[in-house]
This record gives structure tokens, C-alpha cells and sequence, in this order.
């Protein structure tokens, strides 16, 4: 018995809720649960965690641990617990560590504390698998509230002052989780009624205290009762400090005397060791591992002997959650918070990477008579973000060699669940989630709901008896959710229950309510939404056939309840409790069938006020009312008798015992001194006639442990005529499932023990089969007459799509047979599908897809093509595949291309992919248009320094590499900000209309990348531009960042300056990126002396211009870089003068300038356009928003000036050549080309 006890700091806040454990719990986590964590069990749990999005497993890192209510056998509840976003199946996990139990009279922590080290739950709308734990039952934290009270003359008797109590939303806790409302006052007909007249003597229970001395400051503990026919429990207690987030102190204990008393074991693990966990194996009881703080040290104690003794073993990881093996006690899996896999097979003392960058909570043992061996783990690893893939690997020899990949391509991240024969997995396209499973380990199919289903969440409820229950909730609904349920293979569904309610949990997690009643095959209880009104319902057939809960007849007071269906019914709270030191709202038992205990309200839909205890004896049929406040109703002894203790915040010391199925109630003390109740915990197995009750005296005492032993209530053992038989039957219908089940029970007059000797007995026999045993098939809608009919959308030939010639199928009647149902005769042949000969036919509704859903690929990587034919010989339709790049391949058949076509794009570009399916009977062809690309890597605006008022500027975008397919430009030219320019093609021509600074900016967009490039154009009227070149020496000294290039700039500028005399704000200076080292000077006229006056403005420039050539001619313009290092400034040859005005007012040397522009902006361009390695030349072309992309220059790096423009545009000409030899692809810049972050500045 495992469990974890928690207390937060404050006086009367916390209210305490109990469960009887009947043995080992399996702990539930927050993302995947699955109900095969327990193995070799029959599907029995009571709570459904729905959640494909996994938290901790197993560790009890989490807040509240999931635990067994019942252990052995007690209530299935079907409480589903999904996440909104995922939900993960822990498997074995949470059995082994200890649910947490909270201190009563403290105040919990504030809203989404949980636990130390909580994990951020993954919120994704995917594939969410509930992993059913065989013995666990439901989720459910202590509440959090404040309620003012006081105390009556009676010690654990209180009147409340119409406090209301506060909890988490979707959390149950006691008998009305997550609903409850305190009475405003305690009535003569609750505890004082039961004392059934005059006061007695007080009765008393054989009970006795310990204390855990030492202790008071420790506000967890987690506790475990070894099991049957074992009289070890070990309590490990803990200070946790919430503002540290770790474990500053703890103790563990021991007692072999059935927790009468306890030794305490620091000094055996180490009187400073600090331990955070507990854990047991679930296949041996004796076997109990320990882990430490790992913020102290990260270190296992295992013990093989009950606790007793202990070994220590240092661990190089940090466990976040541990999965044990189904049936071998010694094979371990431990998830690591680096996303790493261990395995040990020595129960922990030595471990092995299996695997990294493993899904959290999303790897699982293999399962015998599935799986090929027993060594194999199944496992989720993440690529990317947003693709992960499902591997299988062996256990000790996980390498890419021996590692399986059942499911072809990628799948959504946290969306692997393996459960019982099915698996799981989601993969997303278009936006949309498609779900594919596969039965018996075989091929996955998608999964095919209705329709118009459209789920935007999907939960796995149940995978037994070779069904899936699924909850989906569709495009229109918000807060509810509709069952569904599937054939064998797990891949056709069919309505079951609409609008069933949901909440959310304490996690994040989606609570639908459904429960399962234990020991009765078939009966589900679920809370409908019909009118925005809740209403419980009820099945006997697995959700065939539901109607309303007929209500007590008579109050507590045997005053008559008015209540007529349908307008007035019972209705009842579902929420079952997670751990196993609290109670949920409804609890029934394997070992007593047909008694059910829950919290509910009577009237036209379910409340939260108003909450009243029922009881049922008959399964259902009908109920008394127990209670009118909220109780916790235990069971003891395999059901023979029943324990009430009462929800207060208050201290308490009785409790209540029923030995007539709740007909009458006995008052009984445990205590003589009132106590704060934290929890109960009994003792593992059925008959349960051992408790421990979990307090504290007060807010700042010690641990106050209570065994109470009922045994010597009883008188004797009970003998055959204590028991009668009992009928199981529907409103007096008595075929349910097929088939008359007639159980043993045991008199409501006998009061005796029954002992672990006692087992359910049942006697069965056959029914003829009706209508009522068979549901609609898929594609099938039940109509208000009662039938099954076909879905407007559905077409009946269509299941006959996949068969092959010379074989048969079944032909669907429109009903099939409810699992597990075994009636015979009767209309079985009327309603059972018909096996028939596949029809010839002619291949029709082929489909060709990417395997993993997309419309682009990546040029030179393998793309998958899936092709599927939905009617006709599969076997005999021959497959041809058209890749539209001039190459195709031809299959005889379809079933030799299951796992897919690949095929590898040699070059960018869409191409058109046919897939063509033929037989001798026709032919059917589908299409799919692929986009082939490549990563975007840079780009680079090329536009002028300067630019004329009024003229046509080209710009264009560069791409590298130039060809990533389809490509879209998007523009923000001058100061048009709002509107931009889009474009398919990459140059565009604009205008500027005012003298100044204006902004260029280009966005490209290929793909899901998008790169920016930023320039910034000088306007102006007129001006004269001139390339320079500088001695040698300069480049020595050039580290080619864009900080020295500003500073030499405005060097160069001054010595123009100083040599020529021009004014300042006429001469702009910029050093150009890459070496060797180049600049370009830029003219512009004085405003002063040729406003107005254009023949001036071109006479003034030419006569600077001559000035300024003079200047460098002669050598003139000279500085000094460091000492030492003189450096020359000349005027290159090849002029550029851009764009200047051609108009008739303009000079003919302007238009000489603009031709030399033109030249020399196509040689930079062509330069840029193919990134050239030039000799000694590095080219920057890396874009950066705030600044101007940095060009280079086209001067020779060996000499000052090139001794031409000849021998420069001969060089061009020559590096084209080059180019142009080499392919175009996808190509990566050549290793010497560097790319800047840094712009040009002009120095003004």
C-alpha cells in the first residue's frame, strides 16, 4: 500500500477525504495514463486519465498521486481524466511511488502549486490516450477552501455557519468532489439519528496511537503497506520547503505490527541522507527503493527485505519518473530530466542509456504474446520540433541497427500511446489531426469516425475486451464530450452517448464523467449535459441502451419524495478519488456487486447544493438515501460491511459502521481525543478489517497514527446460511450482456466476517438475442424508431472497398453484436453481418499523399509518397507512380507499396505527381502537386548609393542560393511604410520624387523562411561620383568590420577636404566592404550658388569634380593610418557617375557619367548576383534591419588602379565563365565569402 500524505500551512483549511486501499496502487500521471500499468489484470479502473500530453510518471512528482481506491477489485471508474492538450500512458509507473496525503486543518498552496519540481503541462489539441490503470481509481486532490465553524456539545459534531467550500475546478474530493457545499446546519437526522433513541454507553473500537515523535515540522508522508498477509508498513515523512521547491528534511519509519507501532530507520539509511521518494516493486512488495534529494546527492537505497536493511548505489542522472516491467520485479526504465532513457535489470543497483531525447512518459514495455520479445521498448524520440518518430529497440542493445519503426514517417510530438493490442499515434495535416491505430501490432490505419465528426480533441478511454472507448469532443462542443466505441480492429466507431460532461482538473487535465461499475460486466454510469441541464444516466449494455436514475422514494425522515421521470430523477457526482488517502463521490466493489455508494442531488438535473449520501443494493434499479451531509463510506470486509466518517475541517473521533448494506448505522469512537483526520489507509486486499487513520492533534503536532482493528466487532465467521442469492436484472429485465447472471451476496441480517476465503460466486445462463443486444455498425445512425440506418453520408458498398477477388467479406446488416455480449439464437443471424464473396470491381477512389501529409519537400532528401485505393482488387489493380521529374515506377499491386514509395528531387520546382491504379475493369488516377525547394540562406538588396530625383531606380533582390522555388517579395520603398509592393519576381523599379534620405526594404518569403535586407538611397538633383583606390599598404591593415570602414571614411573625407578646399556638406565619402580596399566619392552641388540654375549647377560640379581628380592625380591626398603607415589616396579608372539627369538641361558629361554608372553598377551587380570569389576580395552580403547591406568593391586587390577598364571588364567576363560551369542548386557560399551584419554609412 503506497501512498503520500501532504500538509500546507495554516489552521483549519484543508478538508480531508478518505478511500480505503486494498492493496497496491498504481499512481496515474498528467499527460498519458493508460489502464494496462498493472499487468496481468482484467481492465478495472475506476479513473480514465485521458491525456495524451504526459507529465511525470510514477514519480510522485506530481501533486496528487493517482492511486487504487479498491485495490484488488473495487469500483471501476471511468472517470476520465484527459488533458487539454495530450495525455500520456504512465503504465507501471505510478504504482511504485507513494500518493501524498495533505494535512487537514492546513491550508493548501496556492491555485497550480502542485508538487516540487512540477512540470509545465504540454496544452496541444492531439491525440489523447487515457491509460486505464487496472487498479487505480481516479483523480482527486484535497480541496482547497476556508470554512468558518463551530463546535457542537458532541466532540466531532459541528454546525456549520453557511460557509462555502472552495476547490480546484474538476477536482472531486470526499464525497462530492468538486461540488460540495456545507449544510448550514447539521440535522436531528444525520449522526444523532443513527444513536437510534436514548443515549447509550458510547461504542468503542479496538484502536491504538502512535505518535511520530519528532516530526511535527514534516508536512508529507508517503506510505506503504507491504500487502497481504503482511504486517510491515513503511511511512516516509518530509519537510518540503515550497519557496526552496526541494526537501530540507525527512524521516522514514517502520512498523511490523501492523502500524500499532513504528521504529524510526534515519540512522539505517544514513542519519543525513535527505529522501524525496519511495517506490515499490509492483511484482514483489518486499522489494522498496528510495531515492534521494538530488539537490544533496542523487542516490538509490534499495531494500529487498520489507525496508528492513538498505543498500546505497550513486546514480549519474537525475530520475524524474521510473516505469517498472509487468512481470519481471528486477527490469526497471528511468526517465532522466536531460531526456534520457535508463534501463536497469538488477531492480536499480546499475544502469544503461537506452535512448535520448525521449518524449516524456512516452516509452513502454513490450507486452507477451504481442510483442517478438520481452526485452522490447517501445518508445517516442524527438526530431524537431513538432515531428518525433515511434522506435522499438531491445532493451540492452538499443542501436540504430537493431531499432524498429512500426509507424512510416513522422508523428505528432506526445501523441505515442501503446495500450493492451493497440497503438496510437497522431499525425497532423493541413491543421487538421488525423489518428491512426494499430490492432495486434499490424499495420496502422486511420481511425474513421463518423464523418463530420471533425475532433478537435480525442481520448482513449478503454482499450479491454478488444474494443476502444474513445471520448471526442467535436467542432461544436466546448465542455462536453461524445463516446464512441469501435470494432475489434480499433478502427471503425460508433456513437455511444452524447454531450457527456466534462471539467478540468487539477493539472490541466479534462475530467469526463464516466464511471465503470465494479463487478457488474457492462454498467456505466455518465453525467449527460441535455439543455444545459446535467442529468446521470445509466447502462447495463455498454452504452447501448442509457436512461435516468429513478430516486429514493422516501427521505431520511421516511418522508415521500415526489419525483417522476422524466421531469424529476437521481443524479450523482463521478468523481473518484486519485489518491488513496482520500474519497471521491462514488465507490463500488468487485467483491460486492451490486452495492454502490455516492453523493448526489434529487430533482431535474444534478446540483452542488443540497448533497445527500445514496446507497444502492440492486445495481441501480433502486436507492435510499444514507446520509443528508457529505460522508466518506468505506468499504471493509469484501463488502460486508461499510464505514462512514464524515467530511469536516473540524477534529473528529467517530466514525459510523453499517452491517446491513447502510439499512442502519452504528456510532463507534477510535480516538478518545478529537483529531484532524489527513487520511485512511487500509489494509492491502479485500476483507480489509485493518485501518490506519492519518492526523494530527493540532496545525503544529506530530504525526498522529491510529490503528483501528474491526475484528473483534465481528462474532464469528460466516457459513452458508448467511448468504442468499440475488438476481441481477434492468427494471425486472434479468438478460443483460446476453446472458442471466444470479449472484451469492450475503444477508443484510448476518453479522459476520467473511474472511479472504470469501470470492464473488455467479451462475449464469444464455439468452436468446434481441434487438437490444446489437448496436448500430459504423456509418450506421440509430433513429427514433429504434433502427439502424444509413448516415446520409454513408454508402454501404464502401465496406466491402478493401477486399480482393476470390476472397469475402462481411457484409454489414447495419448492427453488430456489443462486445462482450453472449447471448445465441434468437435474431443473431438477422441482425450479424453476412460473409460474401468480394465483388469484382474497377479500382475508384485512389488517394496519394506524402507520408507525412505535406505539400513540400526538401530538395535531395527522400520523399515518401502513400498511395491507398478505396474500392476494388487491391491485389489485382496495378500501381504507377508519375514522379514528374521524368522518372516513374510501376507496382503489380497495391499491397507491396504498404510501407510507401521514395523517391529523391534533384532539382528546385513544383512538380506534377500522378499515381494511376489499373485493372482489367478500369483505371483510376489521382494527383498531387509537390513543391520542391531549398533553405534560403541570404539575401542582398542591390540598389544605388545615390540616386537621381525623378529617375527610375532598379532594385533587386539577390537570393542565395538563387534557386529555393517558389518565392514571394514583398517591398517598403521611401516612405510608403503601410502599403508594400508585393511581387513574384525579384527587382522592381520605382521613382523618388524629393531630394533627401529615403529607406529601401525587401522581404523574401520561401517557404516558412523569411530573410530582410534594408538599404537607404540618397536623392538627389544632380551629382558626380568617382570610385578610389588606395596604396597597398591600407589592406594590411584592413580588418574589414564596419566601424574602421566608417572611421577611414571620414579620414578619407577629411584629406579630400583639406587637399581641394571643397565644402563640407558637398562631399559624401563611403568605404566599401571585401577587399582589396575600395571607396567612392560622391559631389553634390552648393544649393547656395545654383538654385534654380542648372547649366551652373553641372558647370560647378564638373569644375569640383576636375578638382578633385587633380588632386588624386598628383598624389595629393595622403594620411596617416598609424605611425609608420602612410596611405595613398587615388582616383580608380573606371569612373561610376549613376543615374544622373539626361534631360536637355543637364551637362553631355552627365550622361557620359551615367554610362559609366550604368557599367559599373552591372559589373557590382553581377559581382553580387554569384557571390564571386574574387582573389583577395571578401564579399559581406549578410542583412541586418537597422543598417545598409555593405557591397564590395570591384577594384583588383594587387594594384592601386586597375590599368583599365578593359582589363577590369575582361576580368568580370572571365569569372562568369568560371560561374557559370559550376551547377546551380542548393549550393553552400564558398568557405572564404564572409557575410557582415554591418552596412555602408556615408560620411556626410
Amino acid at each position: 500500500m503506497e501512498g503520500e500524505v501532504t500538509f500546507c500551512p495554516k489552521w483549519h483549511s484543508a478538508l480531508c477525504f478518505f478511500i480505503f486501499l486494498m492493496s497496491c496502487f498504481c499512481v496515474a500521471e498528467a499527460d498519458i495514463t493508460c489502464r494496462s500499468c498493472q499487468p496481468g489484470n482484467n481492465w478495472r479502473t475506476k479513473e480514465l486519465l485521458l491525456k495524451f500530453d504526459t507529465s511525470v510518471a510514477a514519480t510522485g512528482l506530481r501533486g496528487e498521486v493517482f492511486g487504487n481506491e479498491d485495490q484488488a477489485g473495487s469500483a471501476r471508474s471511468q472517470r476520465l481524466s484527459c488533458e487539454a492538450g495530450s495525455a500520456e500512458c504512465a503504465r507501471n509507473r505510478a504504482e511504485y511511488t507513494e500518493p501524498r496525503l495533505k494535512r487537514s486543518s492546513d491550508t493548501l498552496r496556492a491555485e497550480g502549486e502542485i508538487a516540487e519540481n512540477e512540470f509545465a503541462e504540454m496544452k496541444v489539441s492531439r491525440l489523447k490516450m487515457s491509460n486505464q490503470r487496472k487498479k487505480s481509481d481516479g483523480v482527486i486532490s484535497p480541496v482547497r477552501h476556508q470554512e468558518r465553524a463551530r463546535r457542537s456539545s458532541d466532540g466531532d459534531e459541528v454546525r456549520n455557519t453557511g460557509s462555502t467550500q472552495k476547490q480546484d475546478p474538476g477536482v472531486g474530493t470526499g464525497a462530492a468532489a468538486g461540488r460540495r457545499v456545507t449544510r448550514s446546519e447539521m440535522r436531528w437526522s444525520g449522526e444523532e439519528r443513527r444513536s437510534a433513541g436514548t443515549r447509550q454507553e458510547e461504542l468503542k473500537l479496538n484502536s491504538s496511537t502512535f505518535a511520530l515523535t519528532g516530526d511535527s515540522s514534516h508536512n508529507q508522508a508517503m506510505v506503504h503497506w507491504s500487502g497481504q498477509n503482511s504486517s510491515v508498513i513503511l511511512m516516509l515523512t518530509k519537510l518540503f520547503d515550497f519557496n526552496l521547491n526541494s526537501v530540507t528534511e525527512s524521516s522514514l519509519w517502520r512498523s511490523t505490527d501492523y502500524g500499532a507501532t513504528y521504529q524510526k530507520l534515519n540512522d539505517k539509511v544514513g542519519a543525513k541522507t535527505i529522501l524525496s521518494y519511495l517506490y515499490v516493486s509492483p511484482n514483489n512488495k518486499r522489494k522498496i527503493m528510495l531515492l534521494t534529494d538530488p539537490e544533496v546527492e542523487s542516490s538509490l537505497l534499495i531494500s529487498s527485505d520489507e525496508g528492513a536493511t538498505y543498500q546505497k548505489y550513486r546514480l549519474s542522472f537525475y530520475i524524474l519518473s521510473l516505469l517498472f516491467h509487468p512481470e519481471q520485479e528486477d527490469w526497471i526504465l528511468a526517465y532522466s530530466h536531460d531526456q534520457k532513457l535508463y534501463s536497469s535489470v538488477e531492480f536499480g543497483r546499475r544502469w544503461q542509456l537506452v535512448h535520448e531525447r525521449v518524449a516524456p512518459n512516452r516509452f513502454y514495455w513490450s507486452k507477451m504474446g504481442l510483442d517478438k520479445e520481452p526485452g522490447l521498448i517501445h518508445l517516442e524520440t524527438s526530431i524537431s520540433e513538432g515531428q518525433a518518430l515511434y522506435v522499438t529497440c531491445k532493451l540492452q542493445n538499443c542501436t540504430d541497427a537493431n531499432k524498429g519503426k512500426p509507424f512510416p514517417g513522422y508523428i505528432d510530438p506526445n501523441s505515442l500511446v501503446v495500450q493492451d493490442e493497440y497503438v496510437f499515434v497522431q499525425v497532423s495535416t493541413g491543421g487538421r489531426p488525423i489518428y491512426y491505430v494499430s490492432a495486434k501490432r499490424d499495420v496502422f490505419t486511420p481511425m474513421k469516425l463518423p464523418k463530420y465528426t471533425l475532433p478537435k480533441e480525442l481520448h482513449v478511454i478503454s482499450t479491454d475486451e478488444n474494443r476502444v472507448v474513445a471520448a471526442v469532443q467535436e467542432w461544436n462542443q466546448n465542455e462536453t464530450y461524445n463516446l464512441y466505441v469501435s470494432d475489434t480492429s480499433g478502427v471503425y466507431y460508433s456513437l455511444a452517448l452524447e454531450n457527456v460532461v466534462s471539467s478540468m482538473g487539477l493539472e490541466g487535465n479534462v475530467m469526463v464523467d464516466l464511471y465503470e461499475v465494479a463487478g457488474i460486466k457492462g454498467m456505466f454510469l455518465a453525467n449527460k449535459k441535455t439543455e444545459n441541464q446535467v442529468k446521470t444516466h445509466i447502462t447495463y449494455n455498454r452504452g447501448r441502451d442509457w436512461r435516468l436514475l429513478q430516486a429514493p422514494s422516501k427521505d431520511l425522515r421516511a418522508n415521500s419524495i415526489h419525483c417522476a421521470l422524466p421531469y424529476c430523477s437521481l443524479h450523482l457526482h463521478l468523481h473518484v478519488s486519485a489518491n488513496p488517502y482520500t474519497s471521491g463521490n462514488i465507490a463500488s466493489r468487485d467483491s460486492a456487486p451490486g452495492i454502490i455508494v455516492a453523493s448526489g442531488s434529487i430533482g431535474s438535473e444534478l446540483t452542488n447544493g443540497n448533497v445527500s449520501v445514496f446507497i444502492t443494493s440492486d445495481a441501480g434499479n433502486t436507492w435510499r438515501q444514507i446520509f443528508d451531509e457529505e460522508y466518506a463510506v468505506l468499504y471493509l470486509d469484501q463488502g460486508g460491511a461499510l464505514v462512514a466518517i464524515r467530511h469536516t475541517p473540524l477534529p473528529i473521533r467517530h466514525l459510523w459502521l453499517s452491517f446491513d448494506e447502510g439499512r442502519q448505522w452504528n456510532k463507534y469512537s477510535f480516538t478518545n481525543t478529537p483529531l484532524f483526520v489527513d487520511g485512511v489507509l487500509g489494509e492491502p486486499g479485500e476483507e480489509t478489517l485493518i485501518m490506519t487513520i492519518f492526523g494530527h492533534v493540532s496545525h503544529r503536532s506530530e504525526w498522529q497514527l491510529v490503528k483501528i482493528d474491526f475484528r473483534s466487532i465481528f462474532n464469528r465467521r460466516c457459513t452458508e446460511v448467511d448468504y442468499q442469492t440475488w438476481h441481477l436484472h434492468n427494471q425486472g429485465e434479468p438478460c443483460l450482456m446476453g446472458v442471466k447472471r444470479i449472484y451469492r451476496k450475503l444477508k443484510p441480517t448476518s453479522r459476520c466476517v467473511m474472511g479472504k476465503t470469501y470470492s464473488v460466486a455467479m451462475t449464469s445462463g444464455p439468452c436468446d438475442c434481441t434487438e437490444a443486444d446489437f448496436e448500430c455498425d459504423y456509418g450506421y445512425e440509430r433513429r427514433t424508431d429504434g433502427n439502424c440506418s444509413p448516415a446520409f453520408w454513408f454508402h454501404p458498398s464502401s465496406m466491402s472497398r478493401s477486399c480482393t477477388t476470390g476472397m469475402t467479406f462481411l457484409n454489414s446488416t447495419g448492427y453488430r453484436k456489443v462486445v462482450s455480449n453472449n447471448c445465441t439464437a434468437g435474431v443473431s443471424a438477422e441482425f450479424t453481418a453476412r460473409r460474401q464473396q468480394c465483388p469484382i470491381q474497377a479500382p475508384k477512389g485512389l488517394h496519394l499523399v506524402t507520408s507525412e501529409g505535406s505539400l513540400t519537400a526538401t530538395l535531395a532528401t527522400n520523399v515518401t509518397f502513400l498511395v491507398f485505393l478505396e474500392e476494388g482488387d487491391g491485389a489485382r489493380t496495378s500501381i504507377t507512380v508519375d514522379f514528374g521529374d521524368g522518372h516513374a515506377v510501376t507496382y503489380s499491386n497495391v499491397s507491396s507499396i504498404e510501407d510507401g514509395i521514395k523517391h529523391v528531387y534533384k532539382a528546385v520546382g513544383i512538380y506534377r505527381v500522378t499515381a494511376t491504379g489499373e485493372n482489367s475493369l478500369g483505371s483510376e488516377t489521382a494527383t498531387l502537386y509537390l513543391h520542391v525547394t531549398c533553405q534560403l540562406e541570404y539575401i542582398h538588396l542591390s540598389a544605388p548609393f545615390v540616386a537621381v530625383r525623378n529617375k527610375e531606380v532598379n532594385l533587386t533582390a539577390v537570393l542565395w542560393p538563387s534557386q529555393v522555388g517558389t518565392v514571394t517579395y514583398i517591398w517598403w520603398i521611401g516612405n510608403n511604410t503601410e502599403q508594400p509592393v508585393i511581387t513574384l519576381e525579384g527587382s522592381v523599379a520605382c521613382t523618388f520624387s524629393r531630394e533627401g534620405v529615403n529607406t529601401v526594404t525587401v522581404q523574401v518569403s520561401a517557404g516558412n523562411n523569411i530573410l530582410q535586407d534594408r538599404k537607404t538611397i540618397a536623392v538627389h538633383e544632380y551629382f558626380r561620383s568617382h570610385l578610389l583606390a588606395f596604396s597597398s599598404n591600407l589592406d594590411e591593415h584592413n580588418p574589414d568590420v564596419a566601424e574602421w570602414r566608417l572611421d577611414v571614411s571620414r579620414v578619407i573625407k577629411n584629406s579630400l577636404l583639406q587637399a581641394t578646399g571643397v565644402k563640407e556638406d558637398q562631399l559624401l565619402v563611403t568605404v566599401l566592404p571585401g577587399l582589396p580596399t575600395a571607396a567612392e566619392f560622391f559631389l553634390l552641388p552648393d544649393k547656395q550658388l545654383t538654385e534654380g540654375k542648372p547649366e551652373k549647377s553641372a558647370a560647378h560640379l564638373d569644375q569640383l569634380s576636375e578638382v578633385l581628380l587633380s588632386a588624386l592625380n598628383q598624389n595629393l591626398v595622403q594620411f596617416t593610418l598609424r605611425p609608420g603607415v602612410q596611405v595613398t589616396v587615388y582616383a580608380a579608372h573606371l569612373s561610376a557617375a549613376p543615374l544622373v539627369d539626361t534631360s536637355e538641361n543637364h551637362s553631355g558629361s552627365a550622361m557620359l557619367m551615367l554610362l559609366s554608372v550604368v557599367v559599373a553598377g552591372l559589373a557590382v551587380f553581377v559581382i553580387y548576383k554569384f557571390k564571386r570569389k574574387i582573389p583577395g576580395l571578401n564579399v559581406y552580403a549578410q542583412m541586418q534591419n537597422d543598417k545598409e547591406q555593405e557591397m564590395k568593391s570591384p577594384a583588383d586587390p594587387t594594384e592601386a588602379t586597375p590599368s583599365s577598364q578593359q582589363d577590369l571588364v575582361h576580368s568580370l567576363e572571365t569569372l562568369d565563365t568560371e560561374f557559370n560551369s559550376r551547377p546551380i542548386g542548393c549550393m553552400k557560399p564558398h568557405v572564404h565569402v564572409k557575410f557582415s551584419t554591418e552596412l555602408p554609412t556615408y560620411i556626410v
